[in-house]
């Protein structure tokens, strides 16, 4: 053998034994029962942030009470650990709005709308839940949201939670993204302690953005304002994390750190690793012990925006009963299902590993059960962890749970330690749970009801619904998008309808418009809308038609038409064609006209298609009105009569709805009874 060969024989040989080590290297993990470690506060959703589950209300019991099940029902679904709801303001929030239990000064409704059953529904299913809040807007009463009436709002919500619901907050928000007052703050704090709220944590300030902790410094010189803030709190830690300064300055002072509102916007699989990667990065990163994702349910229209990326359930077809699980539920449940509020993380088990992915340790410091939960989003290849374990923590069997993109929440072979030592080896976008804890399975129910279209005709004569507080005041399938649609007896007392109770201007998180409401369904074409309307002295109603937009999220301003009738007999048809930027109109009239007749572009704001005065129209009456589409042909009629027409074919499809028009100094406050939505068939010609 030459030497040259030899050379090329150890060369190779040695090329296989870097291999062989490469292949079989690992990563060792020590825990310990004595490693320190901050108390897991929970992981979970926001109910809220927009009339998130608007439509959930109006399911079937049977399906109603799966949904919930799979969401907040320990070891079955998403098993989640906290609850964060938004407490009511009128205003509209990112869907839509959700009614206030105090409209004005003095009054107290703690029966409307939905929140209240959902936290019920909740902690019902989970004693343990904990239920966190705040407000993301106010009634125009309260004036300035930092202020005295403010905090009386809240304590005045908390009040009837306890009273008229039985249940207890466990903390509390100062205002969701609107920045910072450390006088509210003393204010709120206060309030609490004299009411009998004592126990509620207040937390600060819940905002986002590369400045979302620059309290931080004030608050380490402000003795009172470190006393008034149980707990720091911020959005969005899987965008822009807590610097190390930062965490150091809040742990120094002896704050808890939480995320009260991530977001997690991607489809698939993608959206469950990432959940999982986002609770982990949480805590590593930041030291946030508490991790809350907006939102949990979407039971809203899927025109309405954020319908479906964000939430773990899809909820959009009470009328039929159809709902459908996202994979997102499955990586809460990779958390829900293997912690427990009050464990503690295990420092050295929360890391990140040397060929991608991070892994979280959390145990339970009666028992000495403790949990690994572990992604691999940014692995490129498999690696092997080898876990010892001392100190404490069991050495029973261990159960794993794993998520890749074929199959999610399955059960693996269980792990038996040899020697307090067990090695597992994990695959790149893939996410594990393993525990010494038992119990765990994916829940699922047979027979879901398939899904069917808006039931067309329809009608509604607003007299079902008694009493109205069982249905809290909200008649089936209406969403509202701001302002507050709700159950009331006709001034004439003949009988229940429907009016838009907010007759101001609310201090909305969101930029406001025209109060409406919806219904229906997206892909309507040929059909008309009626309502009879009861018009107060000045106030103007309108019923809406083909609505194929309602805004961002931040601003409602819809896309469709409307015919508008107001207490002195002008009415008008008109198209909405969203929110209008003044840079779109340029020129003189004839050019702007000529924008506007383009088909190719969409220019924003609200034009008069027709407009005629009817005689006999006065304020304290009712009159019927009635919108029709016919292909191009848009017709307006009131009492029958046909009053106004146009041709447009802009919008040629879109929901159903009811408005009651936004005025320079006031809201609005119409009746509307007797809805009715019914095809129009087109005509046949020889």
């Amino acid at each position: 053998m030459t030497t040259k060969t030899s050379k090329r024989l150890l060369v190779t040989l040695l090329a296989v034994i870097f291999c062989v080590s490469e292949s079989i290297a690992q990563q060792t993990i020590q825990l310990s029962g004595k490693s320190q470690g901050k108390r897991f506060d929970g992981i979970g959703a926001v109910n809220g942030g927009g009339a998130t589950s608007v439509l959930l209300k109006d399911y079937p019991g049977q399906q109603r009470g799966e949904i919930m099940d799979l969401v907040y029902k320990p070891m079955f679904g998403a098993s989640v650990s906290a609850l964060f709801v938004e407490i009511p303001g009128d205003g509209n929030s990112t869907q839509g709005s959700m009614p206030s239990h105090s409209h004005f000064r003095g009054d107290f409704n703690f029966q409307r709308g939905y929140t209240w059953w959902i936290m019920k529904e909740a902690r019902k299913r989970n004693p343990q839940l904990s239920l966190d809040g705040t407000a993301w807007s106010a009634p125009a009463w309260v004036g300035n949201f930092w202020s005295q009436d403010m905090a009386d709002y809240y304590i005045s919500w908390l009040t009837g939670l306890r009273q008229v619901h039985g249940l207890e907050f466990d903390a509390i928000g100062c205002h969701n993204e609107k920045g910072t007052s450390y006088e509210f703050a003393k204010m709120l704090k206060k309030g609490l302690n004299e009411n009998g709220f004592q126990h509620v944590k207040l937390h600060g300030f819940d905002n986002w953005g590369e400045s979302k902790m620059d309290f931080l410094k004030d608050m380490q010189n402000d003795k009172e304002l470190q006393e008034a803030i149980d707990i720091v709190s911020a959005h969005t830690f899987s965008e822009i994390q807590l610097t190390k300064e930062q965490r150091e300055m809040a742990e120094s002072m002896g704050k808890p750190i939480w995320n009260s509102e991530d977001h997690i916007y991607r489809k698939g699989f993608d959206v469950l690793i990432s959940i999982v990667k986002a609770f982990n990065d949480n805590y590593i990163i930041s030291g946030a012990t508490k991790v809350i994702n907006w939102y949990d349910i979407a039971g809203v229209y899927p025109l309405e925006p954020y319908s479906c990326d964000p939430a773990m359930l899809l909820a959009h077809e009470p009328w039929s009963g159809h709902y459908q699980v996202r994979e997102a539920l499955w990586g809460y449940a990779h958390y829900g299902q293997f912690t427990r509020l009050g464990w503690q993380y295990v420092d050295d088990g929360c890391v990140n590993l040397k060929d991608g992915g991070t892994m979280a340790t959390l145990r339970n410091p009666k028992t000495g059960d403790y949990s690994i939960i572990i992604e691999t989003k940014d692995a490129k290849k498999s690696q092997t962890v080898k876990v010892e374990v001392a100190d404490g923590l069991s050495n029973n069997r261990l159960c794993v749970w794993y998520s890749n993109e074929k199959e999610q929440f399955v059960r693996k072979k269980d792990i038996t330690p040899r020697n307090g030592s067990f090695s597992i080896t994990l695959e790149p976008n893939t996410v594990y749970s393993i525990s010494t804890t038992t119990g765990q399975q994916k829940g699922s129910f047979a027979n879901i009801p398939q899904p069917k279209p808006f039931p067309i005709p329809y009608e509604d004569n607003f007299d079902g619904y008694m009493p109205p507080e069982q249905w809290g005041y909200l008649p089936h399938y209406t969403a509202d998008l701001i302002g507050c649609f709700e159950l009331t007896e006709r001034p004439d007392h003949k009988g229940q309808c429907i009016r838009q109770t907010v007759g101001e201007h609310t201090l909305s998180w969101a930029p406001e418009w025209h109060h409406y409401t919806i219904l229906g369904d997206s892909a309507w074409t040929d059909y008309e809308i009626s309502a009879d309307v009861y018009l107060n002295p000045q106030d103007e109603a309108a019923v809406m038609g083909r609505l194929c937009d309602v805004g961002s999220g931040y601003g409602i301003w819809a896309k469709g038409y409307y015919l508008k009738l107001d207490d002195k007999g002008n009415c008008s048809l008109v198209i909405t064609r969203g929110k209008l930027d003044p840079k779109e109109l340029i020129g003189d009239a004839e050019q702007q006209a000529a924008i506007l007749a383009r088909t190719d572009i969409e220019v924003g704001g609200e034009y008069v298609l027709d407009s005629a005065s009817i005689e006999g129209i006065g304020p304290c009456q009712w009159h019927s009105l009635k919108l029709r589409f016919l292909g191009d042909e848009l017709t307006g009629f009131v009492d029958g009569r046909e009053v106004v027409k146009a041709t447009s074919a802009r919008y040629p499809c879109g929901m159903a709805g009811l408005m009651a028009p936004l005025q320079e100094h006031r809201v609005c406050t119409p009746y509307f009874d007797n809805l009715k939505i019914q095809p129009v068939i087109r005509p046949m010609y020889p």
